[in-house]
């Protein structure tokens, strides 16, 4: 399922327009972002946790070269579902 298709669905299900159901769905990924950038995490009670992992500092090899690289450490967004959600699924 892509976005559009996710949009589709929001409108159907809650019964509103695709444009308000589209607006609904980007401020809910960009308060995801703001929280996540100030590293914080978002829990959806029943669906999962958003959360910032790390990423340590690493040698790795550039594989057109073999040549051994420098990787610099990183923050990632990472996903813990929740129990609702993995029941669904099994």
């Amino acid at each position: 399922m892509n976005k559009s298709e996710l949009i589709d669905q929001i409108a159907e299900s809650a019964d509103i327009p695709k444009a308000t159901a589209g607006r609904a769905l980007d401020a809910a990924i960009a308060a995801v972002k703001q929280t996540l950038k100030k590293g914080g995490s978002v829990t959806l009670v029943g669906f999962g946790t958003f959360h910032v992992g790390k990423r340590a500092a690493r040698t790795g090899r550039n594989p057109r070269t073999g040549a051994s690289i420098k990787i610099k450490s990183a923050k990632i967004p990472k996903f813990r579902p929740g129990k609702a959600l993995k029941d669904a699924l099994n």
